[in-house]
């Protein structure tokens, strides 16, 4: 498996948007629990309040939009995820340790494949699904 993109495709970095309708909430979570870094943030741009999280030295980027008077997201379903996978075992208790501290509480995973392989799921303020999974794909 090659571990480059393909020769037609120069990608620098990527970045995957969702809706959100809890803005405040999810920023916290995201930049103070998961401890994500806030590359970039607005309000009320063209409507439009925003944050793109990024992981250190990694080109790929979390977008989270809020849009109108009502903003809505959808549907909750167990596999909107995000899905961080961590190096081993310490690294998870580590991980695990930072959400406990602030009061969150593990979630049952829909899919038995998370919990079959050691990874443990935390709900964030629109219900999509953290996934740390003690593994990396090399």
């Amino acid at each position: 498996m090659s571990s480059s993109w393909p020769a037609h495709l120069d990608v620098g970095a990527v970045r995957f948007a969702r809706p959100t309708a809890n803005y405040e909430e999810v920023l916290a979570f995201y930049r103070d629990i998961v401890g994500l870094r806030v590359l970039a943030q607005w309000r009320n741009h063209s409507g439009y309040d925003g944050v793109v999280f990024g992981l250190p030295g990694a080109p790929v980027h979390m977008e989270l939009l809020q849009f109108g008077e009502s903003p809505r997201i959808p549907e909750r379903d167990p596999e909107n995820q995000l899905v961080l996978y961590l190096k081993g075992p310490e690294a998870l208790a580590a991980a695990c340790k930072r959400f406990a501290d602030d009061g969150q509480t593990p979630v049952e995973a829909a899919n038995p494949y998370w919990t079959d392989h050691g990874a443990v799921l935390f709900e964030d303020p629109d219900g999509w699904l953290v996934v740390l999974a003690p593994w990396t794909f090399e």
